[in-house]
């Protein structure tokens, strides 16, 4: 007996030692210090994971293609003074923006493909542009301070629906091109869907949600920009400083809703020169299709707004006709100071 058992024991040792290795869960916070291994931490980043910036200067191109989930999102996070900074953009660019081999965007964060990110913490400065989520839904930006960038801060682009921007300061935008130095963001412009429209056409970046941050001063473009084909978003309890926007490229708001069925309410907007300033919010309507209507829908509640002597309306609806099945709505408990004209154009409701 005792030598079967020795047998069977003997078999089994090696059944276990013939079986293949199991591969080592991922750490659930991995910490960084340098570029490379900031490189290294996206490139093999996890759901459920967090890499944790130490303080200092990163230089490079820092792009994340890995995706989290609802249950377990992955979260890059690091203090204020851990600073992202791209010093390209280097190499042939493809037709349409994509990660590829020997192609620095230029953009400081680059989200690619990657649904379910957190970001909170730390700062991006002195790069093409600041963060920008490509096909990446549910991306929360949570205090985060991007600055000294040559055109946008934010950009949700390539249909990142459902994703939030809060407590977060965007200053000093547009550094090389003005009229494209919006503060954040949201969607395309109908004449680039052909790239960054991937759903039916179109760039749906819908139900973004921008709350309490502050944009501004010196967003050379507008704090906000909404484009055409987006829908039902949020705007509530942000600071809009306009000191230092251009008025080029039309950027001479704080912000353009070409979207449709969005809130905005409890803002707080202000100018003082140097800048230009026609009206705190405008909308317009840009010829997409029937199916996706521009600039309509949208309600303005309980927002201030100080146009520093400059500008015409607080809220300037253009082409009411186009949305008579979906009127924009401003409510009187929206109030004005110093503005030329007063609080709006269109009738206002109590």
């Amino acid at each position: 007996m005792k030598r079967q058992a020795l047998i069977v024991s003997g078999v089994l040792t090696l059944m276990l030692a013939a079986l293949p290795a199991t591969a080592a869960a991922p750490a659930d916070t991995v910490n960084v210090s340098t570029a490379a291994q900031l490189r290294a931490a996206l490139a093999k980043a996890a759901p459920g994971q967090t890499i944790k910036l130490a303080a200092g200067t990163y230089h490079g191109s820092f792009v994340a293609q890995k995706a989290g989930t609802s249950a377990k999102p992955i979260t890059l996070t690091g203090p204020a003074n851990a600073v992202l900074i791209n010093d390209g953009p280097a190499g042939d660019p493809p037709d349409c923006p994509a990660p590829t081999s020997g192609f620095d965007s230029g953009y400081g964060l680059w989200l690619y493909n990657a649904p379910y990110w957190n970001l909170t913490g730390f700062t991006v400065a002195e790069s093409k542009k600041g963060i920008v989520a490509d096909n990446s839904q549910h991306t929360v930006i949570d205090g985060v301070y991007v600055h000294h960038v040559d055109e946008e801060g934010v950009h949700f682009r390539k249909s990142s629906a459902d994703s939030i921007i809060r407590d977060s300061k965007v200053t000093d935008t547009g550094l090389v091109q003005k009229g494209y130095g919006e503060g954040v963001y949201i969607g395309s412009a109908v004449s680039n869907w052909g790239c960054h429209g991937n759903s039916g056409g179109v760039d749906k970046s819908d139900r973004v949600q921008v709350l309490g941050n502050t944009i501004g001063p010196n967003v050379t473009a507008e704090s906000l920009d909404i484009k055409e084909g987006t829908l039902n978003g949020v705007v509530r309890g942000n600071t809009f400083n306009g000191k230092g926007i251009t008025g080029e490229h039309s950027a001479d708001s704080w912000v353009d809703v070409k979207g449709t069925d969005y809130t905005i309410e409890d803002n707080t907007g202000t100018f003082s020169k140097p800048g230009t300033l026609a009206n705190g919010y405008e909308t317009h309507n840009i010829s997409t299709s029937p199916s996706f209507p521009s600039g309509c829908g949208t309600k303005w509640r309980n927002n201030k707004s100080d146009l520093g002597g400059v500008g015409q309306y607080a809220i300037n609806i253009t082409t009411v006709s186009q949305c008579k099945n979906k009127p924009n709505v401003v409510y009187a408990s929206n109030t004005v100071t110093k503005a030329k004209k007063g609080l709006t154009n269109v009738p206002v409701t109590p």
